[in-house]
């Protein structure tokens, strides 16, 4: 792999996590930071898994209506080519690739590039979801952000699904889930 250094020679590449439970504000911090880097005028890319459509196909939006465009990707690799002239990337809903997506998003930031992911951190079941485990232990930073509990207004960090069904990916908003306290989330 070849790291480029940039003028004084090091590499300044990192990679940031941004995760938590459903309705904590994963993409509304990770759109705070890539207006940051917008405005910085810095080479920026943003992509997200295809699979997710709920609010706008090339865009990533956050459940306050925020949003910004965004690349629709099938597999993780794909970032490396879309990538070759970015300075930062930004990956939203990272829970949905394979774990594939850890070893682009080193890479990246081996070669000089701030790479900031967001994701859930577990899935409903309240088990680690996808590659976050693995993107949160690569991370240089990791951000673990926490909801309100609607049944009792503590810190929430559970995804309560309230919707019928059983498979790990069910693509919803607060029709389909709701976020919880440990205490609540364990209460029948």
């Amino acid at each position: 792999m070849f790291i480029e250094p940039n003028t004084r020679g090091l590499v300044r590449g990192s990679l940031e996590v941004i995760c938590g439970s459903m309705f904590s504000g994963k993409t509304e911090e990770l759109i705070r930071r890539l207006k940051r880097v917008r405005i910085a005028n810095q080479r920026l890319l943003v992509v997200k898994p295809a699979i997710d459509t709920r609010f706008a196909k090339e865009k990533i939006v956050s459940h306050d209506t925020n949003s910004f465009i965004s690349t629709p990707i099938q597999d993780p690799q794909q970032i490396v080519a879309l990538a070759k002239d970015s300075e930062v990337v930004g990956v939203d809903e990272a829970q949905f690739f394979d774990d594939s997506i850890a070893t682009v998003c080193e890479q990246l930031a081996a070669n000089g590039v701030r790479v900031i992911v967001a994701g859930l951190d577990m899935d409903f079941a309240g088990t680690p979801f996808g590659p976050m485990p693995l993107l949160m232990a690569k991370a240089d930073h990791v951000t673990k952000l926490h909801a309100i509990c609607v049944r009792c207004g503590a810190m929430a960090n559970y995804s309560y699904r309230i919707a019928a069904g059983e498979d790990q990916v069910l693509l919803g908003a607060t029709d389909s889930y709701e976020p919880r306290c440990r205490q609540c989330y364990h209460q029948p």
